[in-house]
């Protein structure tokens, strides 16, 4: 029988599902004998129950199962005979006027949209690049060296200065009183690092332990404390102790203790090089996805399924919930998040994949095995155990299908920027690593 698929709107259908009442009885009957024989009712012996005490026990749950069962097969028949590319899960109501011993429900559903792809050749797009700098390797192997760096006491005589680490204790007071957090004793930073305020930095510069000092510190507008943004403070600072830090030199057993066998300076260059081309190469390919994505945006038409953006709304706000968690909140599952803050994210990334899905099946654009194994091997080089961490991936279908996912978006990207017109800029590699 031809199933009659009814257009709503837009993406929207509905058609009517027939289920025989005699097969539906039939299959209640025979998982309620099926269930007689382990279930267990006091007075009676296992696999002994009267079939009307199973009944009367476990009918109610066991025609749900079946009807449920019933109606997902039917749906799963229709959809396949009308050749429907269901999105989400239909909505499945009682119809009334049923033939008689049938029973009807009405399905209703939204299906995959059609997505045009306009002309990609007049789209201008920004096709990024970048370059490892030598003063990037200096800042990186400086890095590597304050990363095991020592401290020791100054001698009482002289203040604290640039790179020293000093331990204070402090108070500090607005209108006259104590606010949160601006209290603390035996308080540890580094001087020059930014981890304070740079008023706090500057003030404690030149303090000797035992010093005392008061001083007024601005607190910005956008500072991270709501309570205190915008607001002047006074603090009073005890200097306790002053630490000047000792930077290892480059000799050769530290060089080697990096895991540089040779042990040399040049060969700790070649090795932080490599290492920051291949994070360069990572940021510069990100980037230049994002904008072959907006392209493809930017080009298509279709209309997107409000049952796919739900799904994604939900994924957003359960993420949002468990960093909430991760951030140790109170209470993170009862937070009101509310779903709308999501909507525009949720709509584009249901938008860009059903896009991508078109232009990997119409170019044949999915991952070949060659290229996953070449992206693992890129991905395990920057671990000290490359063969363990193929070995990692290779041993789960979850982690190669990120793995996959990852390498058709790279597809996507080389495949949209030979479309395109191309406008490239060389990013410095200090904004490509800050940005």
């Amino acid at each position: 029988m031809a199933v009659t698929v009814e257009t709503l709107e837009k993406l929207e259908r509905r058609i009517t599902l027939l289920i025989p009442a005699n097969d539906l009885n039939t299959e209640i009957e025979t998982r309620l004998k099926k269930l007689s024989r382990t279930v267990k009712a006091d007075g009676f012996r296992p696999g002994k129950v009267p079939m009307s005490v199973v009944a009367q026990r476990y009918g109610y749950s066991v025609q749900s199962e079946v009807m449920n069962d019933k109606i997902g097969q039917a749906f799963a028949s229709a959809a396949n005979e009308a050749q429907l590319r269901v999105a989400g899960v239909p909505r499945v109501s009682p119809k009334d006027g049923a033939p008689e011993g049938q029973l009807a429900f009405e399905a209703t559903f939204e299906v995959y949209p059609e997505v045009t792809l306009g002309e990609l050749s007049a789209v201008e797009v920004d096709r990024f690049s970048s370059e490892v700098t030598e003063a990037a390797i200096d800042r990186t192997v400086d890095i590597l060296r304050k990363q095991r760096r020592t401290f020791a006491q100054r001698p009482a005589a002289e203040g604290a200065a640039e790179t020293d680490r000093v331990t204070i204790d402090f108070e500090g007071k607005i209108d006259g009183e104590t606010f949160s957090g601006g209290k603390a004793d035996a308080f540890q930073f580094i001087i020059g690092e930014g981890q304070m305020l740079e008023q706090f930095d500057k003030a404690v510069r030149g303090m000797k332990v035992g010093d005392n000092k008061t001083f007024p510190l601005q607190f910005p507008e956008d500072y991270h404390g709501k309570d205190v943004a915008g607001k002047e403070a006074d603090f009073l600072v005890t200097m306790k102790k002053v630490e000047a830090q000792n930077l290892p030199e480059l000799t050769e057993p530290f060089i080697q203790s990096l895991g540089i066998a040779d042990g040399t300076v040049d060969g700790l260059r070649a090795d932080v090089k490599k290492n920051l081309e291949r994070e360069v190469k990572f940021r510069v390919l990100g980037k230049n996805k994002a904008a072959a994505m907006d392209a493809l945006i930017q080009v298509a038409t279709l209309d997107i399924p409000k049952a796919l953006v739900d799904n994604e709304l939900e994924r957003l706000v359960a993420n949002a919930r468990e960093d909430l968690k991760q951030r140790g909140i109170k209470d993170a599952d009862k937070a009101p998040i509310p779903s709308e803050l999501f909507q525009p994210q949720a709509e584009r990334r249901v938008r860009l994949g059903l896009v991508v899905a078109e232009l990997v099946r119409a170019n044949n654009l999915q991952a070949k095995p060659e290229q996953l194994q070449a992206h693992i091997e890129e991905m395990s080089q920057s671990y000290e155990k490359p063969a363990d961490v193929m070995r990692w991936y290779l041993s789960d279908r979850q982690r190669m299908a990120e793995v996959e996912a990852v390498v058709i978006e790279n597809n996507v990207t080389a495949h949209v920027l030979s479309l395109v017109k191309i406008n490239d800029k060389a990013l410095p590699f200090d904004e490509l690593m800050t940005a």
